[in-house]
């Protein structure tokens, strides 16, 4: 686990917390600037991914850019000195995911990313504010306790940022919203969005009229440059016996996403493939990573994915590897074992089926995370085509919702259906609709399991409960409403259309879910990105007209489209099928093989002593699930998410402090164990 942390002082030339002849500084830190306001990087960080500018008149201007970043050393330096007049953005700007801490004086600027991938958490802390890039040290500094409102909020609407606001499962900690920086002035913390606002809620926005073929190039651009960015650095070859393989390595199973990642990769000139001596990556083979699940889903359906990637890594420039998994890398195997994460997240209960898969990749990994979130069209945008009077775009997809949800006698009545709720949304205001979501919490009202249309439906809204909701109680549920109703009651209008907002939340949660994973299943000196995640390929994303978003397999579509413009045409037959069908059906067999260690885990759970479920009522839809019934299996991951990571934080041994000024108990110590009582 690799993250940064530092402080702004309020006194200059005084460290706040620290006496004079006392240290305090994190465990296994490197000191990348002193006082007064000093600042850490801990972990393994690579030579290649750190480095720190600084202004050339000796005055105190510096910036350190943490990450992979394609920025040359010389444009570090003009966007230091577009930073010191006020050009945040422009810190931004770069290809690469990063982390850019910026220090003018004693001004000190943390920029986030605009998905949340990289976050940024603060705190107060003796007379100043803590900063860093993981919230668990921040809590460990100030002994916070477990924030179990936030842990309600977490469950009960996932994807709502009216439920969870700027929190973290530790009181005090607090995290800067995706598209925000975090400004300190002697001290004083303050958040500033640096990206212009997307649209107002009115027809007419850049992204309804954009030109489709100009949006689709510049996301070929993006994309393009942000692979590039990865492998234009000099190769890092792990020690031997570590896990990863030298090299680079990409996902070619999974979906449409991660195998164009691979053939990009394998394709650029100068990288994996080419002659050597043309790029620091020439001559090598990309390892093309395919998992074969043994255990669950037919023969047919497995061989056919198979067939497809043989057909992909045919090409000499892919080493194709196959990696079986059996009954042991189901979900919810081996829950006892892992690392702790900064917050729970449903990546807990895959980690050990992921981590299996990823050791057999490179030392630098290409994973297709973030592209559903950046390229499909939330359900929620359909109203924004009324908005727009783009009538006649929601044909095709609620003609394609009919379909999907199978053939019976209302399959007429669904494009009606479809419209109404759609043009419900769109007259909605947003204060409405995000009462009525508390009103909804209150009443205990949740959507049935259902089809795709279903699901479809439920989304169509401002805000709406998770599908762990209807298990929690209702004094929790009663503590989330409270929130939901002071977010309504807020003034301010909202600027945003009912879909950009709605689609903008779930890339948040994504992005949160996904750097839960890269800690869950993190494989030692190995580096996992996600392009689709960075900046300058979400921008680019964020031009696709509305029109071509909603349409079906829309996503397929547009990374044709980008790998066509990029020279790869020779695609295989049912390249780019939907994964998600095959992902659900392992989630369920994996309960169904773990059913009696997850009824084990809640006989007495922690949650229970939270006050945020009832046992007697998760081991009754644990056992349901288990037996084929239509539950809500995807709200039974995140209570079982929840309730392991607690465990895990129970567990816990040290602080990430040392030094004699160390806090005396470990982060929330005092909170879990009063649970566990």
């Amino acid at each position: 686990m690799r993250w940064l942390v530092g402080w702004s002082s309020a006194a200059a030339g005084q460290v706040p917390g620290v006496r004079p002849g006392r240290t305090l500084q994190p465990v296994g830190a490197q000191l990348l600037w002193g006082d007064p306001d000093p600042l850490w990087m801990v972990g393994d960080w690579r030579a290649d991914e750190v480095r720190i500018v600084h202004a050339e008149n000796g005055s105190v201007a510096r910036l350190a850019v943490l990450g992979r970043c394609a920025a040359s050393d010389a444009d570090l330096r003009v966007g230091l000195f577009a930073a010191r007049g006020g050009a945040l953005r422009h810190l931004t700007a770069w290809a690469g995911s990063y982390t850019c801490v910026l220090q003018i004086g004693r001004r000190i600027t943390v920029l986030g990313d605009l998905a949340g991938a990289r976050p940024v958490f603060h705190t107060q802390w003796a007379r100043g504010t803590a900063y860093g890039t993981a919230a668990l040290p921040l809590a460990d500094l100030t002994e916070a306790a477990l924030d179990v409102t936030y842990l309600a909020a977490l469950l009960a609407c996932p994807d709502s940022p009216e439920a969870l606001g700027e929190g973290t499962p530790y009181a005090g900690v607090r995290r800067v919203p995706p598209g925000h920086a975090l400004i300190m002035r002697d001290g004083v913390p303050e958040v500033s969005g640096y990206e212009p606002t997307a649209s107002l809620a009115v027809a007419g926005t850049p992204a309804a009229h954009a030109d489709p073929d100009l949006a689709i190039a510049g996301i070929r651009d993006a994309l393009v440059d942000a692979v590039r960015t990865r492998l234009a650095q000099p190769r890092f070859v792990p020690d031997p016996g570590e896990d990863p393989a030298p090299g680079i390595g990409a996902d070619l199973s999974g979906g449409s996403a991660s195998s164009t990642l691979a053939l990009l990769a394998a394709g650029l000139p100068g990288m994996p493939g080419t002659p050597l001596g043309h790029g620091s990556a020439a001559g090598q083979r990309l390892l093309a990573v395919t998992f074969n699940d043994l255990a669950t889903g037919s023969v047919q359906a497995r061989e056919a994915e198979l067939e497809r990637a043989r057909s992909m890594a045919a090409d000499p420039r892919l080493h194709h590897v196959v990696v079986p998994g059996g009954p042991e890398s189901l979900p919810y195997a081996d829950l006892d074992s892992g690392p702790l994460t900064d917050e729970p997240g449903p990546s807990l209960i895959t980690a050990e089926r992921h981590r299996r898969r990823l050791a057999a990749g490179g030392a630098d990994h290409f994973v297709g995370h973030g592209a559903r979130q950046v390229l499909d069209a939330h359900p929620a945008r359909l109203a924004d085509l009324l908005m727009d009077r783009r009538r006649r775009g929601l044909l095709r997809p609620v003609t394609a919702l009919a379909r999907a949800d199978g053939p019976s006698g209302r399959s007429v009545f669904v494009p009606f259906t479809v419209y109404r709720a759609a043009r419900r949304l769109a007259r909605t205001s947003y204060r409405q609709g995000v009462a009525d979501a508390a009103a909804r919490l209150l009443d205990r009202r949740f959507e049935e399991h259902g089809g795709a249309l279903a699901a479809s439906l439920a989304a169509l809204a401002w805000c709406r409960p998770g599908p762990a909701a209807r298990w929690l109680t209702g004094e929790a549920l009663a503590e989330v409403s409270v929130r939901l109703q002071d977010a309504a009651a807020r003034p301010g209008a909202m600027v945003e259309r009912p879909g950009e907002r709605r689609a903008r939340a779930a890339l948040a949660r994504h992005a949160a879910d996904h750097r839960v994973f890269e800690q869950a299943a993190e494989v030692r000196s190995q580096r996992l990105h996600a392009p689709f995640l960075d900046n300058q390929v979400v921008r680019a994303c964020r031009a696709l007209p509305e029109t071509l978003r909603v349409q079906p397999g829309a996503r397929a579509t547009i990374l044709r489209s980008v790998l066509a413009r990029a020279g790869i045409r020779e695609l295989p037959p049912g390249w780019g099928v939907n994964s998600h069908v095959s992902t659900a059906v392992a989630v369920r067999a994996g309960l169904r093989s773990a059913v009696d260690d997850l009824l084990d885990l809640f006989e007495a759970p922690l949650l229970a002593d939270a006050g945020l479920v009832e046992a007697r009522v998760v081991r009754a839809a644990l056992r349901a699930a288990a037996e084929g019934e239509p539950v809500a299996v995807d709200g039974l991951t995140d209570l079982v998410a929840t309730e392991v990571w607690l465990r895990r934080l129970l567990a816990r041994r040290g602080s990430c402090w040392t030094g004699t000024e160390v806090p005396e108990q470990r982060a929330v110590a005092g909170g879990v164990q009063r649970l566990s009582l």
